[in-house]
């Protein structure tokens, strides 16, 4: 079977990290792509492991050389993005590669990658989404705001996405993305590469 694409996206809180890891240590034919980053690196973090850390200059330079499948800027000033050659490293071990993104670098690789299976993952309600933001208690109240607000926005794109999983029980719910995962790389696909140049 050919490796695909897979990228999960939905909003901060839903539950995307999680439902990815238990996924990925359930199979070994996939793995997660690491995103390039300019924010600095924090204690007992590692170039290559967390993240490719790299300076604006570097990051910018690899934007206008066409490196990166999909890059953002984060109010926060600081850069993400996914490299090609990170999904090629995955790609040529011949296992697919998941992509954990917001939704807007999710429709930047599908409109790419139109092969590439795009998962939405959703809380079962807003205000299950609210509890868990509140809970994690990583953002001051005023971003938790701005993270609802833009979760609101997010919530009515789910229906653009191949497939939308509702993230109620993790267990449930890994074992819906590891069904959708099975079926598309059972299906039949037009060969060539996985990434377009």
């Amino acid at each position: 079977m050919r490796p695909t694409l897979f990228v999960v996206t939905g909003p901060s809180g839903a539950g995307k990290g999680t439902l990815i890891r238990r996924l990925v240590e359930r199979r070994d034919d996939l793995a997660v792509a690491i995103s390039a980053t300019t924010r600095p690196r924090r204690p007992g973090e590692e170039d290559g492991r967390e993240y490719h850390f790299l300076s604006e200059e570097d990051f910018l330079r690899r934007v206008r050389a066409g490196d990166f499948l999909e890059h953002v800027c984060y109010v926060s000033g600081h850069r993400y993005g996914t490299l090609r050659q990170e999904v090629e490293r995955i790609t040529a071990t011949g296992r697919s590669c998941v992509l954990e993104l917001e939704t807007q670098g999710a429709r930047e690789v599908k409109s790419t990658e139109p092969e590439a299976v795009t998962i939405f993952v959703e809380a079962p309600s807003f205000a299950e989404l609210e509890r868990r933001l509140r809970e994690r208690a990583t953002e001051s109240a005023g971003e938790i705001g701005e993270r609802l607000a833009l979760a609101r926005r997010q919530a009515e794109e789910a229906a653009d996405f191949d497939h939308v999983v509702t993230n109620d029980d993790v267990e449930r719910a890994v074992g819906e993305i590891e069904r959708i995962v099975d079926g598309a790389l059972a299906a039949p696909r037009a060969a060539g590469k996985l990434l377009s140049s």
